[in-house]
């Protein structure tokens, strides 16, 4: 059986993130023990690892780093051990170089770029929430079967722009184009909330939970 922690820092939609994986994890029929810890040596020792994240970078990357060696877990776990992981909202601007909400606060770094501000244009409104469509910009294992109009569920006023292009998986169109998905290796990270996504959402979560990344 697969081992899977969802990291509890305070920070989380943690009930409604549970269940949308214990539902992704019928679904797909794998069998996953999902865990929702606070504790560093369970996060070091699980196979695979979701970060949610709802609220300010700031105060997220806080609440993350006074969790005592939780930091350094998710750096042996996911960085050193490659193990596959999924950031969700603010789980994913977390993977960031930097994020620039409440002045510039320092992310874990696996990603380069920042989580700036969105500026829409046509005068739409700033948080961005909602349903929006997604354009695919990878072939991913964790976007495959997601439809031919996939649409998911956002709220937030950052995102991340990586600095490489090549780190976005994933972009919706709201006044301009924003980052909704990025991927490299065994990092899989969203903007939009799968676990408020229905159908869409649910496929995305089944497909992280089978994944084998190279």
């Amino acid at each position: 059986m697969t081992s899977l922690v969802l990291i509890d820092y305070g920070s989380g939609n943690l009930h409604s993130a549970e269940r949308a994986l214990r539902a992704a994890a019928e679904m797909c029929a794998a069998a996953v023990d999902i865990e929702v810890t606070g504790d560093a040596d369970h996060v070091r020792k699980a196979d695979r690892i979701v970060l949610p994240g709802v609220g300010h970078f700031a105060d997220c990357a806080a609440g993350l780093r006074a969790v005592e060696g939780m930091e350094s877990a998710l750096q042996e776990a996911v960085i050193h051990s490659r193990k596959p992981f999924l950031g969700i909202c603010v789980g994913m601007q977390l993977i960031a170089e930097w994020g620039l909400e409440d002045g510039k606060t320092p992310g874990l770094g696996w990603i380069a770029g920042d989580v700036d501000r969105i500026k829409p244009g046509g005068g739409l409104a700033v948080p961005h929430m909602g349903w929006n469509g997604l354009s695919l910009k990878q072939d991913h294992p964790v976007l495959a079967g997601l439809g031919d109009d996939p649409h998911v569920y956002f709220t937030h006023s950052y995102a991340m722009v990586p600095t490489n292009p090549a780190d976005i998986a994933a972009t919706t169109e709201y006044g301009g184009e924003i980052t909704a998905a990025v991927a490299r290796d065994n990092l899989f990270g969203t903007q939009f909330h799968p676990e408020k996504s229905q159908r869409v959402g649910l496929r995305l979560l089944a497909n992280f939970l089978t994944w084998e990344p190279a």
